[in-house]
């Protein structure tokens, strides 16, 4: 194998795709990224079994070849290198990177050892703009569960109801769901890992075209432009979250997505030693949302906002929790509502309701 590339696109492609390569893993030529150079492109892979990502980048073949190298040294080393072209020469599975004025010879394993890639045969298709996905996958994603234990709620829950196209996630304390722009003609329901779905964000990027997506029993892919991803999906049946959606509440607010963002920080910063326990208080006389936290050795604070409210209430929450949601609430204001201390907490985009982020209370 003989190629040139540039610097910029090499450097991006490893990247983009060596977040998936694992040194941890029982199979050491995981660590490693495959380098395949066929006609006049340059295709990079990396893999852990689990999801794979494929870039190709355009390059000057001289010959043509294939070789694993270390995921980490040849991505710290290529991001290194001035913006200029990089010859790679391989021989006797020792790949030789060079530049103007720096040289280096890694140590790789040959192509024959890397896992073949997954593939999808006879699947089903739809198509995402990709800043609507985008939009999607960071509005729901960060709601997705940690424990393993309980497996269908690490990942997203990609689904067709009647049409309509959504993007769900939980951990069972809270609860985001997104719909996109998109219709869909028959329905379907994937539960696609969380860390797949960060992945597609850094594939997606500033993009602004189509991402194809095609699905299996088993196997998800995603495509746009030279970037592709195919990740496993996670079995079992997702739960039936829609019937924690409150179709309406008795108390409900409009408020300015910075003002509440920046009382919820000042009250999250004496909630401290309560586990992050805020309690929100609205009054439809004073037409104000306020919230009190308690640090018994630190002190107390009350904090509050201007809104317009309609009811009365209060409810107890974990103040992580709200912040995450005013975080991704892109609109400048934010509806909230609740019944009572112990009923479902909604918010979303003012005027929106294709996005509900559902934070469910603590006792108090």
């Amino acid at each position: 194998m003989k190629i040139r590339v540039t610097q910029a696109k090499l450097a991006h492609a490893l990247t983009l795709v060596g977040r998936v390569a694992s040194s941890r893993s029982a199979l050491p030529v995981l660590a490693n990224v495959l380098l395949r150079a066929n006609k006049n492109t340059i295709t990079v892979i990396a893999t852990n079994l689990e999801i794979a990502i494929t870039q190709t980048i355009p390059g000057q073949i001289g010959k043509e070849g294939a070789i694993t190298i270390p995921a980490r040294l040849l991505s710290d080393f290529v991001s290194s290198l001035p913006d200029e072209p990089i010859d790679m020469e391989l021989k006797d599975s020792r790949l030789s990177v060079a530049t103007k004025n720096y040289s280096s010879v890694i140590n790789g394993v040959p192509a024959e050892e890397f896992p073949s890639l997954p593939t999808i045969n006879g699947g089903k298709s739809l198509s995402i703009a990709a800043p609507d996905l985008k939009q999607a996958i960071h509005q729901t994603v960060l709601a997705a569960g940690t424990d393993e234990t309980r497996p269908v709620l690490t990942g997203g829950y990609l689904h067709a109801e009647d049409g309509k196209v959504l993007l769900a996630a939980t951990d069972s304390y809270r609860l985001a769901e997104k719909r996109l722009n998109t219709k869909a003609s028959d329905n379907f329901g994937l539960i696609v890992p969380a860390s797949a779905l960060g992945d597609v964000l850094r594939i997606i990027g500033d993009e602004e075209g189509e991402v194809k997506i095609t699905y299996s029993d088993s196997q998800t892919q995603f495509v746009l432009g030279d970037s592709q991803l195919i990740t496993r999906q996670i079995e079992g049946s997702f739960p039936a979250y829609r019937q924690l959606i409150p179709p309406s509440s008795d108390v409900n607010l409009s408020v300015n997505t910075q003002e509440f963002t920046n009382i919820a920080k000042v009250a999250a910063l004496f909630a401290r030693e309560s586990a992050g326990s805020i309690t929100l208080k609205v009054s439809e006389k004073d037409q104000r949302v306020s919230i009190d936290s308690v640090a018994s050795q630190v002190g107390e604070n009350t904090s509050s906002a201007p809104a317009k409210v309609k009811g009365e209430g209060q409810v107890t929450l974990n103040s992580r929790y709200l912040l995450d949601a005013l975080g991704v609430i892109e609109s400048e204001q934010v509806a909230f509502r609740f019944s009572g201390k112990v009923s479902p907490c909604v918010l979303s985009p003012a005027g929106d309701d294709s996005y509900n982020h559902i934070i469910m209370p603590l006792k108090s």
